[in-house]
């Protein structure tokens, strides 16, 4: 079945910088777009980034020129490298399966920014 495993979150100081990764099983990895996205409590899920299958990446535009989505297929990985955090980037990470919307997606990762 599909799996995906969301992994590296943590606490972070303001500026400082995390790299998220998604383990992917169950499908045939690189055959898909993939999706990061993050929720705040209470709010909707909202996009972060996203890669095709071939490699194109797009964002949204509260991250773009900080954040840098990559895959690795040889690993079934995909990878959300975070820099200069801020504390409005506190919340739950998840990737999904999909370059659309997203058919599975993983537990999620929390991400918290503070002093």
């Amino acid at each position: 079945q599909v799996q995906l495993v969301e992994s590296g979150g943590g606490l972070v100081q303001p500026g400082g910088s995390l790299r998220l990764s998604c383990a992917a099983s169950g499908f045939t990895f690189s055959a898909y777009g993939m999706r990061w996205h993050r929720q705040a409590p209470g709010k909707e899920r909202e996009f972060v980034a996203v890669i095709t299958s071939g490699g194109n990446t797009y964002y949204a535009d509260s991250v773009k020129g900080r954040f840098t989505i990559s895959r690795d297929n040889a690993k079934n990985k995909v990878h959300l490298q975070m820099n200069s955090l801020k504390p409005e980037d506190t919340v739950v990470y998840y990737c999904g399966r999909g370059y659309n919307t997203p058919d599975y997606w993983g537990q999620g990762t929390q991400v918290t920014v503070s002093s």
